[in-house]
């Protein structure tokens, strides 16, 4: 019975916390927003303990701020350190792309069709929480395909220091540019796919070349 409980509590912990990560990513919980764990605990209609331990790990990954004494917060988006972190993550979409090589067929071009088809309408329609979603399910192809489990534990990290900025700052990007880059993309895959690798990489850097322009060495 010891055992069943236990599993029981860690399973509501990790569910707190992937709800309260998901708020805070898709900006529902906004940067600089008090949070309150007395509070929290009755809207998810749990104890106070599965909430702070929840809060504790998103502290961890940066995404909370703390001190004794003081309120808890909602972190700043931090530009600095999205730009540190897109590097990182263009690099590892780069390995993913040269991984997936050997694997990738027509059949994965005509998935990754279709999401672009949808990934631009979402653009023009300024749906931005369904394109990056849909930008997400793009890449996610091709990340799939490298059968590397581990980028994607590293990338699940990286992206939250990138997701909020990408929803704050999505009426200042060229969309149209992403779309064509995925088209180029595609074109690799159904022909040779030597250039693949740094078109993934060239993908992600150059989005956050919009992201972090107004960033200063």
């Amino acid at each position: 019975m010891k055992s069943i409980n236990q599993i029981h509590r860690t399973s509501l912990r990790d569910q707190v916390y992937q709800q309260l990560r998901n708020a805070i990513i898709n900006l529902e919980l906004e940067p600089g927003e008090r949070v309150n764990d007395k509070v929290l605990a009755e809207e998810f209609g749990v104890s106070r303990t599965p909430v702070r331990e929840a809060l504790k790990r998103l502290e961890d990954e940066g995404l909370i701020v703390s001190s004794p004494g003081s309120e808890t917060k909602v972190s700043l988006v931090d530009n600095s350190q999205s730009r540190d972190a897109f590097t990182v993550v263009a690099s590892l979409h780069e390995l993913a792309a040269r991984l997936a090589i050997p694997y990738l067929t027509e059949e994965h071009a005509v998935i990754m069709e279709k999401i672009n088809g949808d990934f631009e309408l979402a653009i023009k329609n300024a749906k931005r929480l369904e394109a990056i979603q849909l930008d997400d399910q793009f890449h996610e192809v091709i990340l799939i395909a490298s059968n590397n489990p581990e980028i994607l534990v590293a990338l699940e990290r990286l992206m939250s220091k990138i997701r909020r900025l990408e929803l704050l700052k999505f009426n200042e990007l060229d969309g149209m540019n992403s779309v064509k880059q995925h088209h180029d993309i595609i074109q690799s895959i159904k022909n040779n796919k030597t250039d693949l690798p740094e078109l993934m990489k060239q993908n992600w850097l150059s989005l956050s070349s919009q992201l972090t322009s107004d960033i200063s060495n």
